[in-house]
């Protein structure tokens, strides 16, 4: 019982000790805050045109950026659609289709290859035969031409 009643004794003398920390805690938050806003003020009054030179700039930057982004906006592409007119027209075979879409994004003939499961010679003979079909000698036009024709993207 001897430890119950010190603890109770303990509360009861704490609690005026804690009200007068909280106290002169609140008196120092005001006195800090006041120094503060006379900095403040002092700063505003010495560098007054700094300061409204600085808050115009921001404001005509913030209008810029949102004139900006109204006037040019880019419209999203629009979705691609595949020729396949095109594609009859000359003859090209869904298999060289795909040749030639493997040939765009960059792949070499034992990529293609390995991709389509066949032979490195089949896929010389798909690229010689799209060269033909699109009249062209070279891998860089024969995109060129599939590409103005709208057979890939």
């Amino acid at each position: 019982m001897p430890r119950l009643e010190s603890r109770r004794s303990l509360a009861a003398n704490s609690a005026p000790m804690l009200r007068t920390i909280l106290a002169y805690g609140a008196i120092l938050a005001v006195g800090a805050f006041g120094l503060e806003w006379l900095q403040y003020q002092f700063l505003v009054r010495k560098h007054a045109v700094e300061i409204y030179v600085t808050l115009i700039a921001l404001a005509f930057m913030a209008l810029g950026v949102w004139v900006g982004a109204r006037l040019f906006r880019r419209a999203p592409p629009p979705a691609f659609e595949h020729n396949a007119r095109a594609q009859e027209t000359l003859g090209i075979s869904q298999r060289e289709l795909e040749v030639l879409e493997l040939l765009a994004a960059g792949s070499s003939n034992k990529e293609i290859a390995r991709r389509l499961d066949v032979s490195p010679n089949t896929v010389k003979t798909h690229v010689a035969k799209l060269f033909e079909k699109l009249a062209v000698r070279r891998r860089t036009a024969a995109i060129l031409r599939a590409r103005e024709l709208g057979m890939i993207r």
